[in-house]
């Protein structure tokens, strides 16, 4: 019963959040922006209804991970409306539509999705879909920042890695769920190393390191043999030499870490601007709308982050990185007490690639690794990224319901 106690007065809190960051936004634009507490009536009813239907009919699972999922929506749909009362753009409008899909997914899935020891054995149909989600792009994708990661059908733009992740976890959930021994590890071996190679020609870093990432955690969590890691990271070190050896774009975008004043009014101009704006906010921010979000590239996804640091300080971007921590320790934890081994590697799989993207992209705004150009998890602007997130925290949450 505390459990539910807690719960509750969470989602209470979730929705005083949505209400206080509309509110604020709504008051950016004189006299009162009557549209930006719309939106926020039209979030809490969607998170409410969703947290009513997975509690009243699947009481057992886990139901804070919708609830840090929604906190983590509620604030990037805030800023996104801030971005666009400063820039004249949509991208919030855009993103709450994103957002009832994803959540209708998330309940779609829970409701729906039948026992997941049943998907367990079509491992090369998930093999053969990851290929063709982390190829197509190299193929028919648009360059965008540098990165030939975007498909655009019918005025519509979506990155085909996002859903090559999904099933990428599902292929190496159903291979290792039954290892022996070191030659059960030369397939996937090859698979992800094509991945990364596909992914290097596409020039997308970022998701390069989250594949590392998720095929690193997947394999210690089936073997618990920390050697197979060291062997990952020496491989993907030399992966890295070779690959600053042969590409122009990556020699520059670790000289730009090294050092990016250099490059301040060119290469490095958005991880300067980042860097400048974030000093500026300090510890708690200069205030909701007094910060520069015009002068911050590309703000409504890579950038999102520097956007909430300068408003609303250093303090509250630690605090975003909390509800990260608390996502993933959520989503870990189904893994923990769920039996079936391909179910459990699903849970961790989709854990690391969540835990994966947001370091990734935090660590760069901040210039702590070299700057890679993928989206905070639910904060950032876009449609597939928070569609494909929630499908699978739905995936997690059915799991952690005991499937």
């Amino acid at each position: 019963m505390d459990s539910i106690r807690d719960e509750k007065k969470l989602l209470r809190y979730t929705y005083l959040l949505c209400l206080v960051c509309f509110f604020n936004v709504a008051l950016l634009k004189p006299p009162f922006d009557k549209g930006a507490m719309i939106i926020s009536v039209i979030m809490i009813i969607l998170i409410a209804y969703s947290h009513f239907i997975v509690r009243r009919f699947y009481p057992d699972g886990d139901k804070h991970i919708f609830v840090f999922a929604s906190i983590l929506s509620v604030i990037g749909i805030a800023t996104l409306y801030r971005i666009d009362l400063a820039m004249k753009t949509t991208f919030a409008i855009k993103q709450v539509m994103w957002f009832a899909l994803g959540v209708a997914a998330f309940i779609i899935i829970v409701v729906l999705l039948p026992d997941l020891k049943r998907f367990q054995k079509y491992k090369y149909a998930y093999m053969v879909l990851t290929l063709i989600f982390m190829s197509i792009s190299l193929l028919f994708g648009a360059e965008r920042g540098g990165a030939k990661n975007w498909i655009i059908i019918g005025g519509f733009s979506l990155q085909p890695a996002e859903f090559g992740k999904l099933f990428m976890v599902a292929y190496l959930a159903s291979v290792l769920k039954d290892y022996k021994d070191f030659k059960s590890l030369i397939e996937p071996a090859i698979v992800i190393m094509v991945c990364l190679g596909f992914m290097v020609m596409q020039k997308d870093l970022g998701t390069a390191l989250i594949i590392f990432g998720l095929s690193v955690t997947m394999l210690y969590i089936a073997t618990s043999k920390f050697k197979y890691v060291i062997t990952c990271l020496i491989l993907f070190m030399a992966g890295g030499f070779i690959s600053y050896k042969l590409f122009g774009h990556i020699r520059i975008r670790f000289a730009i870490w090294q050092n990016p004043w250099p490059y301040a009014t060119e290469k490095g101009l958005q991880i300067v601007q980042s860097l400048i704006a974030i000093a500026w906010g300090g510890l708690f921010g200069k205030g909701l709308g007094f910060g520069f979000p015009q002068y911050i590239p590309v703000r409504e996804s890579d950038f999102i982050f520097t956007v909430i640091c300068e408003e609303l300080g250093i303090v509250a971007g630690l605090g975003i990185i909390i509800i990260y921590f608390l996502l993933f320790y959520r989503s870990m934890r189904a893994a923990v007490y769920v039996e079936n081994n391909f179910s459990r590697l699903i849970a961790v799989g989709y854990s690391a690639v969540i835990a994966s993207q947001a370091l990734v992209i935090l660590g760069g705004v901040i210039n702590l690794i070299p700057l890679t150009g993928i989206t905070l998890p639910l904060i950032s602007y876009g449609g597939t990224s928070m569609l494909i997130t929630f499908c699978s925290l739905g995936i997690v949450q059915k799991i952690s319901e005991g499937e």
